[in-house]
C-alpha cells in the first residue's frame, strides 16, 4: 500500500485534494443517517473571552452534520455560566454545558470520591472524561470527535476531515487521530512535540530495547494533537490520565484495547495554530515545564505495565540518550528552517530541550517515589459497576442546570 495511506503501523490518510468543505459535509450528512456523530469542546471559562472560541463556535454553527455538542467548562462561576449558556445559543445544534464547578456536578463528584472513582485533580482530563460520561447517557451518537477551544486557525472543514474514517459506513475504524504541520508566524511551533516527544520516543526504544508499543507511538505525524475521534462506545472501556497526559494516555488506551488495523490518522489542516505555553510560569511551575514532566511520567507508567524494568540508574542512561537525540534533531529542524525561509531561535530551542532533560529526571523520580499512585480517572464501566445510575444522575443534573434552574 502506497505510504500516502499507510506507515507501517497505523492507517495514514493525507488531504491530498484540497476537497472542498461543502462536498465533505454532502457526504457527512448522508453518512450521519446511519452514523450519528457528536462534539465534544473542553473549554475554561476564559477561552469564552478570547477570539479563537467565538470563531469556533461560529464556524460550528454552519456544521449540517452533527447530533449533539457536549461543551466541558471549568473554572465558572454562577454568572458565567449564564454568560456561557448565552454565548452558545447561537449553536443551532443540541447542545448542553457541563458546569464542572456548579453545585449539582460538584455533588456527584463528592459521592464519586468518596469511592475513590472521582479523578484526583481538575484539569483538561478530569473535564473531559466528565464530558464523555454525559455523551455516552446521552446516547445520541454512534461516533464523537474532541477537539480543543483555542485553535485560532479553526475552519469547519478540520471537524469533517476528523469525524470522516468513523462516519463512513464503509470504513471500521474505531479511532482517529488530527495532524498537520505546526508553523505560524514564520516559525517552527510545536517544541514538546517535536523537542521532547519525537526524540524520547527513539530514546526509549535504545535504552529498554525494541518495542511494539513504542513503534505505534512514533508513528503518529502529531501524537499530542487535542484533536481525535472515537465511536462513541469506545469511550465506556477506556482509562485515561487527568493531567497534561491525557494526549498520550488515549493513545495507549487504544493501543491496549484495539488493533491497530483499527487506528488511523488523518491530516485536517494544511495550517494550525493556538495558544502558545511558556516554558514555564513566573513561579518556574506550570507551563510546558508540567506538561513535559506529565507526559514522560504517562509513557513511563504504560511501559510498567509492560514489563519493563525501570530503575533510577536508567532514568539517568535515557536523560543522557535524549539529549543527544533532542540535539540532533535540533539541527535537522534548524536545516528544515532554513529551507523554508522560517525563523529558528538556537538559544530557545536547546533552552527548551534542557528544560525537557531536567523533565525525564524528574519525572522518573516521581515515578520511583509514588509507586502507588493513581495515574489513571477509573473507566466508565468500572464506575456503573459501583453506581449502577451514575450516567443517568449525570444526565439528570447537566439537563438541569441547562434548562434554567440555577
Amino acid at each position: 500500500m502506497s505510504d500516502f495511506y499507510q506507515n507501517g503501523v497505523i492507517t495514514n490518510f493525507h488531504n491530498l485534494t484540497h476537497r472542498s468543505v461543502e462536498s465533505l459535509e454532502k457526504e457527512m450528512v448522508r453518512f450521519a443517517r446511519k452514523r450519528k456523530m457528536g462534539l465534544i469542546l473542553p473549554s475554561l471559562f476564559s477561552e469564552l473571552e478570547g477570539p479563537a472560541l467565538d470563531n469556533i463556535v461560529n464556524e460550528l454553527a454552519k456544521v449540517p452534520y452533527l447530533d449533539e455538542i457536549v461543551i466541558g467548562l471549568d473554572r465558572a462561576d454562577r454568572e458565567q455560566f449564564l454568560f456561557a449558556r448565552e454565548f452558545f445559543s447561537r449553536l443551532p445544534q443540541r447542545h448542553r454545558i457541563l458546569w464542572n464547578d456548579g453545585p449539582r456536578l460538584k455533588a456527584l463528584d463528592a459521592e464519586l470520591d468518596k469511592e475513590g472513582l472521582s479523578p484526583s485533580q481538575p484539569g483538561k482530563g478530569r473535564n473531559v472524561w466528565f464530558c464523555t460520561g454525559y455523551t455516552l447517557a446521552s446516547d445520541r451518537s454512534q461516533c464523537v470527535a474532541l477537539h480543543d477551544c483555542d485553535i485560532v486557525t479553526y475552519e469547519r472543514g478540520m471537524l469533517a476531515r476528523l469525524l470522516y474514517p468513523l462516519a463512513n459506513p464503509a470504513f471500521q475504524y474505531e479511532f482517529c487521530k488530527g495532524f498537520y504541520a505546526r508553523v505560524a508566524d514564520g516559525k517552527l511551533n510545536g517544541r514538546v512535540g517535536r523537542l521532547l516527544v519525537g526524540p524520547l520516543l527513539r530514546s526509549l526504544q535504545k535504552v529498554y530495547g525494541h518495542s511494539e508499543y513504542l513503534d505505534y507511538l512514533t508513528s503518529f505525524r502529531y501524537p499530542l494533537s487535542g484533536e481525535f475521534a472515537m465511536r462513541t462506545h469506545v469511550l465506556n472501556g477506556i482509562k485515561i490520565p487527568g493531567d497534561w497526559g491525557l494526549e498520550i494516555g488515549v493513545l495507549s488506551e487504544i493501543y491496549r484495547n484495539y488493533t491497530t488495523r483499527q487506528t488511523c490518522q488523518v491530516e485536517i489542516a494544511d495550517n494550525y495554530d493556538h495558544k502558545h505555553q511558556p516554558l514555564a510560569e513566573e513561579d518556574g511551575t506550570g507551563g510546558l515545564k508540567r506538561m513535559s514532566n506529565d507526559i514522560v511520567q504517562s509513557l513511563l507508567r504504560k511501559l510498567a505495565t509492560m514489563g519493563v524494568p525501570l530503575t533510577s540508574d536508567s532514568f539517568r542512561v535515557l536523560k543522557a540518550t535524549y539529549y543527544r537525540n533532542a540535539l540532533d534533531m535540533m539541527e535537522i529542524y534548524n536545516h528544515e528552517a532554513t529551507m523554508n525561509g522560517l525563523k529558528f531561535d538556537q538559544h530557545i530551542e536547546e533552552a527548551a530541550v534542557e528544560m525537557f532533560t531536567q523533565a525525564i529526571l524528574d519525572a522518573g523520580q516521581s515515578f520511583i517515589e509514588r509507586p502507588n499512585e493513581k495515574p489513571f480517572i477509573p473507566s466508565w464501566s468500572r464506575v456503573q459497576s459501583a453506581f449502577p445510575d451514575i450516567l443517568q444522575r449525570i444526565y439528570q443534573a447537566v439537563e438541569e442546570d441547562n434548562d434554567g434552574k440555577v
